[in-house]
């Protein structure tokens, strides 16, 4: 049975040796992936609450792939996994070890020489971290679960709304999303760090 995805504003394609990656050979169209999908998100999350981190533990390349693994392990073979492919966003596939490691070591920095606010730090990275593009598919939600993470465990600070979530859907958040996300390509960090803070309601930026 094949995959059948349609894509969203944002969204990268998966190429069709990434979609032999799927584990579960029933999901034949979008609604079931992201069932699906979403269920592994929400383990990882709940794993990602119940546990203590360290910032030396969580700015390396072990966790960012570890993370991912959480997130899409039980339906993609690929999860956790640099992409090996090149796509439509982020570095070339032979660039992301390096870059990856040039982002962990500005953050490390960040957070130890307190650069910017706690909620400007994870939302940096956050923004960077989708610009790598480091896995074949689902860097938007494994970028917000990481900001999540630093945000909680490093600051212990409340985990961000992102405009409520729903933001792999269509709707108002997700263009507030899209607008703020925009902002941040050409340094304007201010719209991104309102939305992650916003309920929804008040994520117009």
């Amino acid at each position: 049975m094949g995959l059948d995805l349609e894509y969203r504003a944002g969204q990268t394609p998966i190429d069709d040796d990434e979609k032999e990656g799927l584990l579960i050979s029933t999901i034949a169209t979008r609604a079931e992936l992201d069932e699906f999908e979403q269920q592994n998100i929400e383990d990882a999350v709940q794993w990602s609450l119940t546990r203590n981190f360290k910032s030396g533990e969580i700015f390396t390349e072990r966790f960012v792939r570890d993370v991912h693994k959480r997130m899409y392990g039980n339906v993609w073979r690929w999860a956790g996994k640099f992409r090996q492919t090149n796509k439509n966003i982020g570095v070339d596939k032979w660039q992301i070890v390096a870059e990856l490691r040039n982002l962990l070591d500005d953050v490390s920095y960040w957070v130890e020489h307190d650069t910017f606010t706690p909620d400007e730090i994870a939302v940096r990275f956050k923004h960077r971290i989708v610009s790598i593009h480091c896995f074949p598919n689902g860097n938007g939600r494994h970028s917000r679960l990481m900001a999540d993470i630093i945000i909680e465990k490093i600051f212990q600070k409340p985990v961000f709304n992102w405009g409520a979530e729903n933001i792999p859907f269509d709707g108002v958040s997700r263009s507030a999303y899209l607008k703020a996300i925009r902002a941040a390509d050409i340094g304007e960090y201010g719209p991104l760090i309102a939305f992650v803070r916003s309920s929804g309601q008040d994520s117009g930026v």
